[in-house]
């Protein structure tokens, strides 16, 4: 019994990495089109109003983006300039239920330059070296990431499985032990297991 629990808590921790190791530094950069809609035309979960609140309280977040971002008056002024990419993201918003036309703002960044580079590359904020920063990330149409955050949707749809199963056998487990100190280890990595599956629940983890 002890055997394949500690066959389960070392599948787990081999798992578990970091956001880094497991998703920034495998993050193939070279995907990237250098077409500039991501900078063109963006938005923020935050509403705008809001975000000016948090920066000016000090979050770093929301002083990162409004230093480089600047709002489109609009959303048909943001349409104009990229309306492919625009009705994406509201169609993503749509279909997941977060649209709410009088609270999203799109905006875009001051150093794009016509060639599609950056005129403050070497001082970007951590927000525009790790875009797309998750693999639900919504892209620009097209974007050369897609395939990539496809796969790696996947890979952790996959992972979050087996870790459903790894519960499933850690309660197996815990019927059959006696010892009071082995639950307790048992329950320590049951928390650790269910946070990690938690950590996708507004992605739908739990239908996974």
């Amino acid at each position: 019994m002890l055997r394949n629990f500690l066959k389960v808590s070392k599948r787990f921790i081999i798992n578990y990495m970091s956001y880094e190791e497991n998703y920034l530094s495998k993050r193939p950069q070279s995907l990237c089109k250098m077409c500039g809609k991501c900078c063109r035309v963006s938005t923020t979960s935050t509403p705008y109003e809001k975000l000016k609140q948090m920066a000016e309280e000090g979050d770093e977040g929301a002083k990162d983006f409004l230093s480089i971002f600047v709002p489109y008056e609009s959303i048909e002024a943001a349409r104009k300039v990229g309306k492919d990419t625009v009705d994406n993201i509201l169609e993503r918003l749509r279909a997941d239920g977060k649209l709410n036309e009088n609270e999203i703002t799109f905006y875009r960044c001051k150093y794009l330059q016509p060639d599609n580079l950056c005129s403050n590359y070497e001082n970007r904020p951590a927000l525009c070296i790790h875009f797309p920063s998750t693999p639900w990330a919504i892209t620009p149409p097209n974007c050369g990431f897609d395939g990539w955050l496809f796969w790696k949707r996947e890979e952790i749809k996959q992972k979050v499985r087996r870790e459903k199963e790894e519960l499933l056998e850690l309660k197996l487990l815990k019927k059959r032990t006696k010892d009071e100190e082995t639950l307790k280890k048992i329950e320590l990595v049951e928390q650790k297991i269910q946070r990690n599956i938690d950590m996708y629940k507004k992605y739908g983890s739990n239908d996974w």
